[in-house]
């Protein structure tokens, strides 16, 4: 049995948030590097030209990316044979929350009551904390400042097993053209297929969170990501929504089984930003 303080998993949620608000990953910047050069919208290559900018300046000056900066979300697999001492592991975690919103100067987006008492929380938590244990004494931490003009365009929905691929695609399709600008593209697309209803909730949250230009292992759902991917680009929405040839950067599946009267598929939308880091204790 390996120990682990719960001071460490504070320190490494601090960075991890710090790290996911301020800089871009590589892989997204050569995406959009890439989306700019194939981009047949003048105004879409002037956009894209923007964000690329946006994204240098933030790193360089150590500044958020965008003013939302978003709700917590921590994707944690956490080894069997690893142990938190010294106090509560979920507590550590909203402590590392409450660290990087304050002394990172980043806003604070939570509110204590959905419905009846909506005040802001003043530290960004609570945290949305998704837990799996596996084998192993180590703890690998997954975290998205997830923005909520994306978020808010998300799609869930229980098909029948006999709207097969197309009912998928259809229902991807629909999901991009309803959201319009609203989720500012180019976005990354996290389709979770299978499962109950929020197992394909979760799916589509972490598929969103894979790394641009790594596909499915299953080579028919790798298809249907590259599929995906040019049918939402034909879209026309564009960068910023103002027309073009980029509206998403990837389009990232991930399945599960399911009961055989069901076909459950959740949209989740990731903005150009794509705020999320990872690390291991």
């Amino acid at each position: 049995m390996r120990e682990i303080n719960v001071s460490e998993v504070t320190d490494l949620v601090f960075r991890l948030f710090i790290k996911a608000n301020y800089f871009i990953g590589d892989d997204v910047m050569q995406a959009l590097r890439v989306a700019r050069k194939s981009e047949r919208s003048p105004l879409g290559q002037d956009v894209l030209s923007q964000i690329l900018e946006n994204n240098e300046i933030a790193a360089q000056e150590e500044q958020a990316i965008c003013q939302d900066t978003g709700l917590a979300v921590l994707f944690i697999e956490y080894g069997q044979d690893a142990h938190v001492v010294g106090g509560d592991f979920e507590e550590a975690i909203n402590q590392g929350v409450r660290r990087a919103y304050a002394e990172g100067y980043l806003r604070k987006s939570v509110v204590s009551d959905p419905v009846f008492d909506r005040r802001n929380t003043q530290d960004n938590t609570p945290a949305i904390i998704h837990t799996r244990i596996v084998p192993g004494d180590r703890i690998r931490v997954v975290v998205a400042a997830k923005g909520f003009g994306s978020e808010n365009m998300s799609v869930l929905k229980m098909l029948k097993p006999s709207d097969g691929i197309e009912g998928i695609k259809s229902l991807v399709l629909d999901a991009v053209r309803e959201a319009g600008p609203n989720p500012c593209p180019p976005v990354i697309l996290g389709v979770g297929i299978g499962g109950t209803v929020e197992k394909a909730a979760s799916l589509a949250k972490f598929a969103s969170l894979r790394e641009v230009g790594r596909h499915n292992p299953d080579p028919r759902y790798a298809a249907l990501e590259q599929e995906m991917l040019s049918l939402v680009n034909r879209t026309g929405i564009g960068p910023a929504g103002l027309g073009g040839t980029t509206t998403a950067l990837a389009v990232n599946i991930e399945w599960f089984p399911t009961h055989i009267t069901a076909l459950p598929v959740a949209v989740n939308f990731v903005c150009h930003a794509s705020r999320h880091a990872g690390g291991v204790l």
